[in-house]
């Protein structure tokens, strides 16, 4: 376990010992979702709690209705979650927007140690939580515990700058829209109730060491009964007794159907000040880029004889700065930052951008390194070049390692290691990529010597 947090991409922020000092500040912000037409706000069963505890309070149905009209026409905006409140601005049909906020009180942190100490009683619950899921059970154990989780009649308090003095549409759609969420991931409400994901899985981690070690989350000793029953929850069942189970258990799901296109990036625009060293538009950028990349390994992953395929090398942090720069197209003082971290200077940052963008990694290689050829490669290069042109056409070259340069020294062919042929043109007094590579020599140097508009 590491021995502290920053704050992350939410703006949460924890410092990991296990202790009470919590920091304000916990944070999501979840952009705004799309219409929701023909289909339920609510497909889990503690999605469909939140929203019951909304409808016993509230007094009147008809405000209700127009709130879910309003959430079902995608006129929430982004929703925030932190500890006892959500908060979104939401629009009427007029297009006039309102901040509105539900209130929900925050577990003590009484009842969040035995919810804790509960959950640690039994593998399943924490597996339903590291699954984003809330199943009945953990729900009931947490109440017997005294602990309720789920909000009931009255938990609900609304606040809106349209001045209602009970739930109105604004407050009413902000609930059907934080239903969805909370389809998505349980985590959601117990921030509202005041623990963020990452110290809540922190704290179970400290219990669970704790108990593996055979002490209670006090330090004392546990009962050596206690103890085994501890032990074997930590350490899962027996493989043969999961294997004896395959029959009863369910079947997989089907394969996941490709969206047509990645999905959008959170919103960081909050009321919520970044810690220093905090850049909101850079975490943006990389949130937008991580969810293109999920996109593009998704599609891989589906297409047909993918598991025969060779599991790609990963790339280095320079080289991975070059990709975003070459991916993401950011702002210039952001470029600054990737120039700085791909070990270049920033006027030599488009070459290698350009580079990547004709051949990734290889031609990356091929614009860094300078290397000479064995005596078989060597024959190789020499051989393509002797027999790529008619004598009396072939260019004047001049060989030195693996580049081949123009007696005028404003071309270059350049041979990368695995056999293809580079095409380089000299741009205010840089060599810079100018093509794709291609086994034939003639071909790129076609791409070296092409008009530089074409």
């Amino acid at each position: 376990m590491s021995d502290g947090y920053e704050a992350d991409a939410f703006g949460e922020r924890y410092d990991g010992d296990g202790q009470d000092d919590t920091v304000p500040g916990q944070e999501r912000t979840f952009a705004a979702l799309p219409p929701a037409q023909g289909r339920g706000f609510a497909e889990s069963w503690w999605g469909r709690a939140w929203l019951k505890a909304l409808e016993d309070t509230a007094l009147d149905g008809q405000q209700l209705k127009k709130g879910r009209r309003f959430a079902r026409e995608g006129r929430v905006g982004a929703v925030s979650v932190r500890p006892g409140r959500i908060t979104a601005v939401v629009r009427d049909r007029d297009e006039s927007g309102f901040r509105s906020d539900v209130l929900l009180q925050e577990l003590t942190d009484g009842e969040w140690d035995r919810f804790l100490d509960m959950a640690v009683d039994r593998a399943g619950h924490i597996a339903a939580l590291l699954d984003r899921e809330m199943p009945p059970h953990l729900v009931e154990d947490a109440a017997a515990a005294g602990v309720d989780l789920l909000p009931g009649i009255g938990d609900l308090d609304p606040e809106c700058s349209c001045e209602a003095w009970d739930h109105c549409p604004h407050t009413a759609a902000l609930c059907y829209q934080v239903a969805r969420l909370l389809d998505q991931d349980p985590f959601v409400l117990l921030l509202m109730r005041g623990r963020g994901e990452r110290r809540l899985l922190d704290e179970l981690q400290v219990r669970i060491a704790a108990r593996a070690a055979g002490h209670g989350p006090s330090g004392t000793v546990d009962d050596p009964a206690e103890e085994a029953e501890d032990r074997a929850a930590v350490r899962g069942v027996v493989a043969a007794e999961a294997y004896a189970a395959a029959g009863i258990l369910p079947p997989l799901p089907p394969v996941p159907v490709l969206p047509g296109e990645p999905g959008q990036a959170p919103s960081l625009d909050t009321e919520t000040d970044p810690e220093p060293g905090l850049d909101p538009t850079a975490l943006e950028m990389l949130a937008t880029d991580s969810a293109a990349r999920a996109h593009r390994m998704l599609a891989a992953a589906l297409s047909p004889h993918h598991g025969q395929q060779p599991v790609p090398a990963g790339l280095t942090p320079e080289q991975d700065a070059v990709r975003l720069a070459a991916d993401a197209r950011p702002e210039p003082w952001i470029a600054n930052r990737l120039a700085t971290g791909s070990g270049r200077q920033r006027a030599g940052l488009p070459a290698a951008v350009r580079a990547w963008q004709y051949g990734g990694t290889a031609a990356l290689t091929v614009l860094d390194e300078e290397w000479t050829p064995d005596a078989d490669a060597l024959a190789r290069a020499r051989t393509r070049l002797a027999g790529a042109w008619e004598e009396d056409e072939a260019p004047r070259l001049r060989g030195e390692r693996n580049r081949w340069t123009s007696a005028d020294g404003s071309v270059q062919l350049r041979y990368g290691r695995d056999g293809r042929w580079y095409p380089y043109r000299k741009e205010s007094g840089r060599w810079t990529p100018v093509g794709p590579s291609d086994e034939d020599p003639a071909a790129a140097w076609a791409d070296a010597t092409a008009p530089a508009d074409v």
